[in-house]
């Protein structure tokens, strides 16, 4: 898709704005730290001249001249113009170091006194302009900075790639920025790569995700934006930022936002982009590309069926224009780019989009898409039109395209006259059910608020307050004046009733943190339901009753459980995350049944994505990484978590629960300050929403990666609140949690050995009475650390070792290496934990961290993995003397981060300092070590004070 020249991408640079790039930052900083060129590509709008920006604010320090250049479309044609912006303001000072032709041919370019051109002076020229780089790069390093390398005049471009083509081995970078096609697969930038530095990094800037489009539009001040809005704004710009930002500030301004379903207004400043093209078509040409537009998966064979005889022509030529991609693999028309469909639909009137949908309910196969274009033909409300909108609601819902229910059902409540059955009000709630269902809570409330509006029947008006409950999700203390209201428009009626106590059940859970009371409240709207013959509202319940029974230890859960599994079942219901099988789910996990919880777990996602319940399907991707976790794959935990966490993040749907679990997985599997980051948002959304319940979970991880970073009295503290939140709640089972087994071995640390005992014998108790094996063993583990610190070296060694083999009979994979690593500790250490051994002498050397390494390996767990061999290096025997000229034989890279090693440097500081990534760091650090047959840091540490000594 082209775009005009005067249309310009954001001009802003902080790198602190550049938003979803941090990949493409990193490989960015990792060639040019290692002295390499950088050419940024992608089209128009996507944000590369932002990146470029970013990219020279950082790396204009490390150099000792800056060269910048950026050309326009309207002067591309003015000789040597790019040129003139390199070196107008340097050559002066290295005129006297080039040879007089040079010098002259330079000058007359760059000045335009003379007749100086490419087919006069080449030669000279030529060499004019390299000599110059390589004058500026023997007084330090240079870095040319070039935007929009398409619009170089091609004098300058010729000059250029000649000079860069021969940089070899001299200290000058380039970072360069063209716009190329809007397809990934086109080669444009091959061209401009021939004509950069040896090697240079081709990096393409993509479209943004939805995530950070909102972030985009919210830092930019757009913040009232529902999300759906966003997820629209999102697809009509495909992600690119300035077309999202066009989008923002339009609907921003206007007075009358679209309704729900409705398509986005698009403002002139991008209609004008795409209209100027289509006035180079037939009039026939546009309304085929109408008829397009207005199909969901428009096809040459649909546009015949809807009467475009001519439509291979006339796509034809909108293809010529840049208007339609073609599809090689598949029969289907594609825009070009979202824009130029809505650009196109926006612009026809009212009278022209009814012709185009009227044309198309006659020509799809599909009875859903019938069915919405008949609708949109239609102006008024007429019943027969509702009844088939209403029939195909019902079929996308049974598809799993809840989504698409919401679009048809919301025309349906158009349709339909006031006065029959089901009602405007009923299709509207309807509407309202199916977008929780498909994760948009935003729309599905302001649905609701319409209907509340102007209802006045307490069926219609208790349903959609219940709406209103459900799209708060745990922020319910927003929205607590909603419940009095619902109860007093339930009035006697059982069943309204039941409606309103299940939802006064979560209410007690997460803003009083009674479970107490959320059970009996449960029970109460269960026993309503029966009565009223509510039974998906009687499951809801009984499964609520049963998720709370089993966190309080409660005798009746297994009972419970079963009840809610009795059939009649619904289906809705069956794979809700507020059903029985997530209640049975969660007491499989708690009672180490690891395998069968994990067979229930897929099942319930499989089922819930094949529905498009995306709450559920959420809720059950969480549950999926927790059972992975406890079993020790955390490569696999991790991957599914993040999953969680971007779709979290999408939707706007259960951010502080995942951000926990994705803590959780990322202390056990991969980045422990990002762990420590996640936990701490999750501890501010859940203190922010008034959430007890997951306060206490979020507070559980972020001592848990406290504890992984070895900061023992951070973890204390906050497992501390954890354990004052879930007396006052009402936990009574540790499996919940688990975070037992972290606070004693935390408080070991600390030297609390008696506050760690006391942490062990109370939960021991409610362990041993609810047969929580796996539990009973990290206590054990942890008891163990506590007789080591008492001097009790040889009992503590055999608990350890026991409490190993019980974790790996039960099947959890990490645990069981920590187990071996704190075993090992034990052995190696001659005064483990601070403590005087009794008796006997350490087992020296690393062999006896062996078997730890080897446990976290196979769990994939990066972090312990770490530890165990930082721990095990402490033990070797010292390296062998090495002469400090050996230094001398590293590469420059590896020299820069052995010297900064030397000043104490982290590899986080190192990555910062010099561009590149942690990965890097290490990957560099470890050729250093096998070049100099050392094996730690320590050794480079004392390679440098020896050559220091000399």
């Amino acid at each position: 898709m082209t775009v005009r020249g005067d249309f310009q991408e954001p001009a802003r640079a902080r790198p602190d704005l550049v938003i979803g790039r941090e990949e493409l930052f990193a490989r960015a900083r990792e060639q040019l730290s290692g002295g390499g060129s950088v050419l940024v590509h992608g089209p128009a709008g996507i944000g590369k001249s932002t990146v470029l920006r970013a990219l020279a604010a950082e790396c204009a320090e490390s150099a000792r001249t800056v060269l910048r250049c950026s050309s326009t479309e309207t002067e591309s044609h003015l000789p040597f113009l790019a040129l003139a912006d390199l070196l107008g303001l340097v050559v002066d000072e290295i005129a006297d170091r080039l040879p007089p032709p040079q010098r002259t041919a330079l000058e007359s370019a760059l000045t335009g006194r003379g007749e100086s051109t490419l087919q006069r002076d080449g030669l000279a020229l030529r060499l004019a302009v390299l000599s110059a780089f390589r004058a500026l790069a023997a007084r330090g390093p240079v870095l040319i900075v070039a935007d929009d390398l398409q619009w170089l005049d091609p004098a300058s471009a010729e000059l250029l790639g000649f000079a860069a083509r021969r940089l070899g081995g001299m200290p000058v970078r380039m970072l360069c920025a063209v716009r190329t096609d809007t397809e990934p697969q086109a080669q444009e930038h091959d061209g401009y790569l021939r004509a950069s530095p040896p090697e240079t990094l081709a990096v393409r800037v993509t479209p943004l995700s939805r995530t950070h489009v909102t972030e985009l539009l919210g830092r930019r001040g757009y913040t009232g934006l529902s999300r759906s809005t966003v997820r629209d704004i999102h697809r009509t710009s495909g992600g690119n930022p300035l077309f999202a930002l066009e989008l923002g500030r339009a609907l921003a301004e206007s007075p009358t936002p679209p309704s729900p379903g409705e398509p986005l207004p698009v403002p002139t400043s991008l209609r004008a982009l795409v209209l100027s093209r289509l006035e180079m078509l037939s009039p026939e040409a546009r309304r085929t590309l109408l008829v397009a537009s207005a199909g969901a998966r428009p096809t040459l064979a649909l546009l015949h069926a809807a009467g475009r005889v001519n439509a291979e022509a006339e796509t034809a030529s909108a293809a010529a224009l840049g208007l339609l991609a073609t599809e090689r693999e598949t029969p289907g028309i594609r825009f070009a780019h979202p824009l130029v469909s809505a650009a196109l639909y926006a612009e026809a009137d009212a009278q022209e989009r009814r012709a185009a949908h009227a044309a198309l309910s006659g020509a799809a196969s599909d009875p859903i898409e019938r069915a919405r274009h008949l609708a949109l033909s239609t102006t008024g409300t007429d019943p027969a039109v509702a009844a088939r909108l209403g029939e195909a609601a019902t079929a996308a819902r049974d598809r799993g395209a809840p989504s698409v229910a919401v679009g048809l059902g919301l025309l349906a409540a158009r349709h339909t006259p006031a006065g029959t059955r089901p009602g405007p009000d009923e299709r509207r709630l309807q509407a309202a059910e199916d977008a929780l269902t498909a994760g948009e809570t935003d729309l599905a409330r302001d649905i609701a608020r319409q209907v509340l509006a102007r209802a006045t029947a307490p069926a219609d008006r208790v349903r959609a307050w219940m709406v209103v409950v459900d799209s708060a999700g745990q922020a319910m203390a927003e929205i607590d004046a909603v419940f009095p209201q619902a109860l007093a428009d339930a009035g006697d009626d059982p069943g309204l009733v039941a409606l309103v106590r299940y939802q006064l059940a979560w209410r007690a859970l997460l803003m009083d943190g009674e479970m107490a009371t959320a059970r009996e409240e449960a029970a109460h709207a269960a026993r309503l339901a029966a009565r009223a013959g509510d039974r998906r509202t009687e499951l809801l319940a009984l499964g609520f009753q049963a998720q709370m029974e089993t966190l309080m230890g409660h005798s009746d859960a297994p009972s419970t459980i079963q009840r809610a599994m009795r059939e009649p079942q619904d289906s809705r219901v069956a794979c809700d995350h507020n059903g029985a099988g997530a209640a049975r789910f969660r007491w499989l996990v708690m009672g180490d049944r690891l395998a069968e919880a994990r067979t229930t777990i897929t099942a319930l996602l499989r089922e819930a994505q094949r529905r498009g319940m995306v709450e559920s399907e959420l809720h059950f991707l969480r549950g999926l990484a927790e059972t992975e976790l406890r079993s020790g794959h955390c490569g696999r935990a991790l991957d599914l978590s993040r999953e969680s966490l971007r779709l979290a993040r999408d939707t706007g749907i259960g951010e502080a629960a995942t951000a926990m679990l994705t803590s959780l997985a990322e202390a056990a599997g991969g980045d422990v300050d990002r762990a420590l980051a996640l936990a701490r948002e999750a501890v501010d959304r859940a203190e922010e929403d008034g959430d007890l319940v997951y306060l206490s979970r979020a507070l559980g991880a972020l001592g848990h990666a406290q504890l992984v970073a070895g900061d023992a009295p951070a973890c204390v503290r906050s497992l501390r609140r954890v354990r004052e939140l879930e007396e006052g709640l009402g936990v009574v089972d540790p499996a919940r949690g688990r975070w037992h087994g972290d606070l004693a071995e935390a408080l070991v640390r600390v030297g609390e050995a008696a506050e760690a005992q006391d942490v062990i014998d109370v939960t021991r108790q409610r362990a041993l009475r609810l047969e929580r094996e796996s539990v009973l063993a990290v206590l054990d583990r942890a008891e163990a650390l506590v007789r080591a610190a008492r001097g009790e070296q040889g009992p503590a060694e055999r608990q350890l070792s026991s409490a190993q083999d019980r974790l790996a009979k039960l099947g959890h994979g990490l645990e069981e290496a920590r187990a071996a690593y704190a075993l090992a500790g034990l052995r190696a250490l001659p005064h483990p934990l601070g403590s005087a051994r009794a008796g006997g002498t350490p087992v020296p050397g690393p062999a006896s961290y062996d078997e730890a390494a080897r446990l976290f390996r196979r769990c994939r767990a990066l972090p312990w993995l770490r530890q165990v061999e930082t721990a095990a290096a402490a033990h070797r025997p010292a390296a062998p003397p090495l002469a400090p000229a050996a230094l001398d034989t590293l590469a420059t890279t590896e020299r820069q981060v052995a010297a900064l090693v030397m000043e104490g440097a982290t590899n986080r500081e190192i990555a910062a300092r010099l561009f590149i990534s942690v990965k890097t760091v290490e990957a560099t650090l470890t050729r250093v070590y096998r070049k100099l047959g050392i094996r730690s840091r320590v050794d480079i540490v004392r390679l440098a004070a020896e050559r220091r000594a000399d």
